[in-house]
């Protein structure tokens, strides 16, 4: 199976340019490609996994990673999938989320001489000519067909500033300099950004004639890897002082049944016939999937030493009574109030405390965990489908639990 067939076969390739040329240099390890990082916090998240597996995948294939991080873009904001405009950021929280993400992408693709690099957008954009730029650049694109981006269209009713509107002929930008600068010739990007991708390569190829050669593949999961890096108690880091190494195993580990099997294949880096072979798992055997995927990932932006930690510990949390014997309660329609249950009706209802006002407590001191992940917000709901399947893991204390299911 060749580098792209095993791309194609893993679900990790929607829309393309150019096919035959993208096959051509992947497989022959020729294809020099960047994909872009916004810098908007001072940690990478799960939203980022899939970006950071693929670009190892083409390094060990001997293709050469850009990453390029966005300390001039950042400072504007990308408008896809938003229906605001974002928090203006100093140009010194910038920098330092960039040297962040550096360190930790330096746990999935190896930098240094003739291997991947990590570059600034903030090198080009910040000192920029304004009037230079757009009599340069500005004249290749057409407002009217920018319009009908769906980045822009979907923000065109509550407003999009001309800020953001620039966006596009920015990030377009990006691709013409490194493709000059170091012969960056394939950009990779999420099907949300398929409309500002397809800019980059326009303009390098209208600038430049048409001999320039550029090309551009979206990811079929970003847009859904972006919400897949949410809990409803925030993002899940992959720095361990913000998701610690065991609520990183257990995120994975409680994975919807339905998505582990494309999780497997898009994230981790066991053969496809491996993962292949597990298709039609059920029960108890899906449950070994779970732990494969969630022992895989931990291991990797871990290390192998926490992520055999991090299952001891959660095979533990499960050996008193073991998952099948398991002190059980059944939430009932009552229990919900408009749908939700917040964390302090959860603890009562599942007879961990004797009141409301001993689980509000309880969960103020630190002593709840709930599927292992410590909760300290009173405000924290659940609704009746995070109880689907095998529900969660209350816990109180060190040996007072209760699985919660729905009735």
């Amino acid at each position: 199976m060749t580098v792209f067939d095993e791309l194609k076969a893993r679900g990790l390739l929607a829309q393309l340019t150019d096919e035959e040329e993208i096959k051509e240099l992947i497989n022959n390890g020729k294809a020099t490609f960047y994909i872009g990082f916004d810098p908007t916090a001072d940690s990478l998240h799960v939203g980022h996994f899939m970006a950071l597996c693929l670009m190892k995948r083409l390094q060990m294939a001997g293709n050469r990673p850009i990453a390029l991080v966005g300390g001039g873009t950042g400072m504007i904001g990308d408008p896809s999938g938003r229906s605001d405009l974002r928090t203006m950021m100093t140009t010194e929280q910038i920098d330092h989320n960039c040297e962040c993400f550096k360190k930790q992408m330096s746990r999935f693709i190896e930098f240094g001489e003739g291997k991947a690099m990590m570059v600034n957008n903030a090198d080009w954009l910040r000192d920029l000519n304004y009037i230079e730029f757009i009599r340069d650049v500005g004249v290749h694109f057409s407002v009217n067909r920018m319009l009908t981006a769906e980045c822009y269209k979907q923000r065109m009713e509550k407003g999009l500033s001309f800020l953001e509107f620039n966006y596009m002929i920015m990030q377009s930008y990006d691709f013409l300099c490194l493709y000059e600068k170091y012969g960056c010739n394939m950009q990779f990007g999420g099907d949300d950004q398929w409309s500002n991708m397809l800019g980059g390569t326009e303009l390098i190829r209208r600038k430049l004639g048409k001999n320039a050669y550029a090309m551009t593949i979206t990811l079929l999961l970003n847009s859904e890897g972006k919400k897949m890096g949410k809990t409803q108690k925030g993002a899940v880091w992959l720095d361990p002082e913000k998701t610690s190494p065991f609520e990183f195993y257990q995120y994975w580990r409680n994975v919807a049944d339905a998505d582990v099997m494309k999780c497997l294949r898009m994230l981790t880096f066991l053969p496809i016939e491996e993962i292949q072979s597990m298709d039609g798992w059920e029960g108890s055997k899906l449950n070994e999937a779970k732990e494969i995927l969630a022992y895989e990932l931990t291991a990797m932006v871990h290390g192998q030493e926490e992520a055999q930690k991090a299952q001891e510990s959660a095979r533990a949390l499960f050996s008193a009574g073991n998952a099948e014997n398991m002190p059980t309660y059944e939430l009932q329609e009552t229990d919900f109030r408009d749908g939700v249950i917040d964390i302090i009706g959860l603890v009562a209802a599942a007879g961990l405390t004797a009141s409301r006002s001993e689980a509000r407590r309880a969960v103020e001191q630190g002593g709840v965990t709930v599927d292992g992940e410590k909760v300290s917000d009173i405000k924290t709901v659940y609704t009746r489908a995070d109880f689907a399947g095998e529900g969660k893991v209350v816990k109180r204390g060190k040996k007072s639990f209760k699985r919660v299911v729905l009735a």
